[in-house]
């Protein structure tokens, strides 16, 4: 069986061990050593963690049983602004004597570390994809800003790069073609019509 090592999450409980119906409470305030959290978001190390714990003695073992509550910082999954949220999670959990005992954890040198079962339910808590509100638009796909803070805007149109040099051919046929149509509605400069030669001629006869 491993040996006792004290951390900032273990309780002594030599004065309810094998006593079925003993109880007692503890309160623990913690600085977090190591990131409760691996994501976009966790109670980071230095947090202030405050525990509020029961120990009840069984015949198998000890119920560890509380609350644990922080305050989890991170980032939001949309628009990346820094954001925190609280956090509050109940957690219970037999530490069992006998090591035979098909339990998780145990008893260790009339001690119990509470780490590993607050750990859990701290991380399990956290949001997977964080957001700073519910509807955050996110960042614009072109320019990175935050639409919340410049508003949306229509996506600019986006042209296969194989499309260009047609879609470039066709404006320019499309600018010759007004050009054209241009000088047969008005006329070059200085150009006579047929029916205005026939009537000089007349004249001169």
């Amino acid at each position: 069986m491993p040996h006792f090592v004290n951390t900032p999450y273990t309780l002594p409980v030599h004065d309810i061990v094998h006593r079925p119906g003993e109880m007692r409470e503890h309160t623990l305030d913690i600085t977090v050593p190591e990131d409760l959290g691996a994501g976009q978001i966790a109670v980071v190390t230095g947090q202030a963690l405050h525990v509020d714990v029961r120990l009840e003695g069984l015949h198998e073992g000890i119920l560890v049983s509380g609350t644990a509550i922080a305050e989890a910082t991170g980032q939001c999954s949309r628009c990346l602004i820094d954001i925190s949220e609280p956090v509050e999670v109940d957690f219970a959990e037999l530490f069992a004597y006998d090591a035979s005992e098909e339990f998780d954890y145990l008893v260790h040198d009339d001690h119990v570390d509470c780490e590993p079962v607050i750990r859990d339910a701290v991380v399990l808590a956290l949001p997977f994809q964080p957001v700073c509100r519910p509807d955050c638009p996110g960042l614009d796909p072109v320019t990175g800003e935050r639409l919340a803070d410049v508003g949306e805007r229509d996506a600019p149109e986006v042209i296969d790069p194989r499309w260009a040099a047609l879609t470039e051919l066709r404006t320019n046929l499309n600018d010759q073609a007004d050009v054209t149509d241009g000088d047969i509605s008005h006329g070059a400069p200085g150009a006579t019509s047929d029916h205005d030669t026939v009537d000089h001629d007349t004249e001169e006869r």
